[in-house]
């Protein structure tokens, strides 16, 4: 059962003292693994922060052998009213670093309360001072922590900024962008087909309806079933299979909406219109995320999907 703050002895202080900054050491190392590749220069400041965790642990240790001798009770913070329950989200990966930079504002925050209520109710000249010290510490911790963002020399938030970039093109934009281009372009030719064949915009409409939700689905689970981004850093499989999907259907329902008209042949020109909106929409993309030159995103795109449309058209017009 979780005992009251203030019924603590000075010997059972130091021992959750000595503990709390064991934790934290070990937050902050795992925070630092967690970024190293990513966010290398914010790792290293982890890397020093867990580093002075370690010395405040050593120090209090040496306090407690002089005071108490060499078994140290075991006392955590869910063994003590007060605390707030950390969620382990250190564990996960990746790490959002704006989350890890919240996180440390409020753990140094959280532990240098402690030593000030620890402060108030020890009477030992020798561990007032000590706690005293490390209260200050903390101080500047979390200080530090929270102008982490604004302190980072502008070479590592470049840096830092251009690998969250990636990150976003890996995790969103390319299973986002091959969606959009399986949806616009492979649907064109079932569509455009039954269109053709038909001469009615119902029928059409729910060709290229049942084709888009379908191919929505099919791409979905095609992606989430490709990896599961461990390795490859692309993110969580449930993520990108829903991003994909759902461009997927709403790249084939794009041109496929046009079909609601009655008119066919104004419905046919809506969806040429709307065919011509989403190929320059995707090239956009490839230009602005994938760095492909404008006019050879354009191309590529272009002549695939005029060579669908053909196939669509021709074999609905047999």
């Amino acid at each position: 059962m979780a005992r009251n703050f203030k019924d603590l002895t000075e010997r059972e202080i130091l021992a959750l003292a000595v503990s709390l900054e064991e934790e934290d050491g070990r937050v902050y190392a795992d925070f630092a693994e967690g970024l190293r590749e990513t966010y290398p220069a914010t790792a290293k400041l982890f890397d020093d922060m867990g580093a002075e965790e370690s010395g405040h642990r050593a120090s209090l240790i040496a306090t407690y052998r002089e005071r108490f001798g060499e078994h140290i009770p075991l006392i955590r913070r869910q063994d003590v009213k007060g605390f707030v329950q950390r969620r382990p989200f250190w564990l996960t990966r990746p790490l959002k670093i704006e989350n890890v930079r919240k996180q440390a504002e409020i753990m140094e925050l959280e532990t240098r309360q402690f030593y000030q209520k620890a402060i108030g109710q020890v009477t030992d000249a020798g561990i007032r001072k000590l706690l005293g010290d490390l209260e200050e510490v903390e101080r500047k911790h979390q200080v530090a922590a929270e102008a982490m963002s604004e302190s980072i020399p502008q070479t590592v938030k470049k840096t830092e900024d251009e690998a969250q970039r990636r990150l976003f093109v890996l995790q969103i934009v390319q299973p986002g962008l091959a969606g959009l281009m399986d949806g616009s372009v492979s649907t064109l030719a079932p569509v455009f087909a039954a269109a053709f064949a038909t001469k009615n915009s119902n029928d059409a409409f729910l060709v290229g309806l049942a084709a888009s939700i379908g191919a929505g689905i099919s791409m979905a689970f095609a992606e989430a079933l490709s990896d599961d981004g461990s390795m490859t850093g692309r993110g969580r499989p449930v993520l990108r299979g829903t991003v994909t999907g759902l461009m997927t259907a709403a790249g084939g329902i794009g041109h496929t909406l046009p079909f609601l008209i009655k008119d066919f042949h104004v419905a046919f020109m809506a969806a040429v219109i709307v065919v011509a909106m989403e190929l320059a929409t995707i090239a956009w993309i490839r230009n602005r995320y994938m760095d492909t030159p404008l006019l050879s995103a354009a191309f590529q795109v272009v002549v695939g999907g005029v060579l669908v449309f053909a196939v669509g058209i021709w074999i609905g017009s047999s």
